[in-house]
């Protein structure tokens, strides 16, 4: 089995992004090397190298939130195009983008998903009325996940 140096900066901005976004296991794959970092239950797991032809492990069922299970077939539905943090205000203390019942135009921002260290403006794709905000500020979205609904 080959071995190479372990990038610890890379680590760490990996267990970082596994702390901002509320996941348990992050996995970072460049040609043959490859770096999966899992915390909880013990001592956080370091793989340098996947044997030739293992499969990586599957991805577990992404959980919806009870709010959401049903709206995901909304036509309004406007889903979360990254994981990250969601955020409903552009800053601690202020006043949110959007509560349940504004009037909002395509193309205006409706929430903020941090990323990586960058804020991700989330624009209403149409014209309507919120009908349901399903995140809570600094709440982590997975991708795919309903956000909030636009009727």
């Amino acid at each position: 089995m080959a071995t190479f140096d372990i990038d610890g900066e890379l680590v760490r901005k990996l267990a970082g992004l596994l702390d901002e976004t509320g996941l348990t296991e992050i996995e970072f794959a460049e040609g043959e090397k490859r770096i999966r970092v899992t915390k909880g239950g013990g001592a956080p797991a370091f793989f340098s190298h996947a044997p030739a032809g293992a499969a990586p492990a599957p991805a577990a069922a992404p959980t919806s939130p009870p709010a959401a299970l049903g709206v995901s077939s909304h036509p309004g539905a406007l889903t979360s195009p990254m994981v990250g943090t969601a955020y409903t205000s552009p800053e601690p203390g202020a006043a949110p983008f959007v509560r349940v019942g504004d009037t909002v135009k395509a193309g205006q921002t409706v929430l903020i998903i941090e990323a990586m260290k960058v804020m991700n403006p989330i624009k209403a794709p149409k014209t309507g009325t919120i009908g349901q905000v399903l995140v809570e500020d600094a709440q982590p979205v997975e991708f795919g996940e309903v956000l909030l609904i636009i009727e």
